[in-house]
This record gives structure tokens, C-alpha cells and sequence, in this order.
């Protein structure tokens, strides 16, 4: 089964219908099938649950995550998570949000849906399957 492990701006697109919606909707629909399974770290989801509350309000944002749940699990972080995410900023410099979900991609052996570019400086060690960025 292919595994997927969703960054905080891949989730906003997916509720916004940003930039790369057509390949989330593909990934959401293999995971409502069983073909896939989605994951996002506790760290990731509670900055999409910021940023989207700055759009919706909190309880609205609260609810919508609430729709993950069916899909996406949500892995909770250790001391050891949080050293190696600390390690991995350390190392290449990437926001410190984003070294949780590169963690539990490289840990899985998942693939990291995102739209960052910044991944790019992990080479071989992190799948990426990248999203289209925003046209400014």
C-alpha cells in the first residue's frame, strides 16, 4: 500500500482548493478506497489548524480538521521524534514544523506530499511528491 505523509500546507490546499488540488484529490480518493494511507504529524496538524483558523475562525477550523480523522492519522511526537526533528533543522536548515513531517516520512519510507521547495536539500533520504507552487 503506498503511504503518504501530508505537511500543513498540503492539508490547506486540500480544504482551499489550492494549487494541486487535482493530485490530493487522487491521494484522498486512494485513501478512502485502502489503496493508500495518509499521515501527519501532531506538530503539522496544529499549524494547519492555525493557519486556518486565522481564515475561519477556530471552531470552524477545528471542525474541518475534524474531517481528517477519517483518512489521515495523526502520530503523536516523542522526546526522541522532537530530537530527531531538531537534528534535521540542525543539519539542513528547513522550518522547524516542517523537519516533524520530514521525520515521519523518512521513517515510514512514506512519500511527503507538499508544496515546499525547500525539501529539495534532503535529496535521496525524503520521497517527495511536490505541488505546484503559488503563482505570485
Amino acid at each position: 500500500m503506498k503511504e503518504y505523509v501530508l505537511d500543513a500546507n498540503a492539508v490547506l490546499r486540500y480544504f482551499v482548493k489550492g494549487p494541486g488540488i487535482e493530485i490530493l484529490d487522487r491521494i484522498f480518493a486512494q485513501a478512502q478506497r485502502g489503496e493508500a494511507a495518509l499521515a501527519m504529524s501532531v506538530i503539522n496538524r496544529g499549524e494547519a489548524l492555525y493557519i486556518l483558523a486565522k481564515r475561519v475562525g477556530m471552531l470552524n477550523a477545528i471542525e474541518t480538521l475534524r474531517t481528517l480523522a477519517h483518512y489521515v492519522e495523526s502520530v503523536d511526537v516523542s522526546e526522541q521524534f522532537a530530537t530527531e526533528a531538531a537534528t534535521l533543522k540542525f543539519n539542513y536548515r528547513l522550518g522547524y514544523a516542517d523537519c516533524f513531517a520530514a521525520i515521519l516520512a523518512i521513517r515510514r519510507g512514506a512519500t511527503l506530499v507538499t508544496a515546499d521547495p525547500d525539501f529539495v536539500k534532503l535529496g535521496r533520504i525524503l520521497k517527495v511528491l511536490g505541488l505546484p507552487r503559488h503563482k505570485s
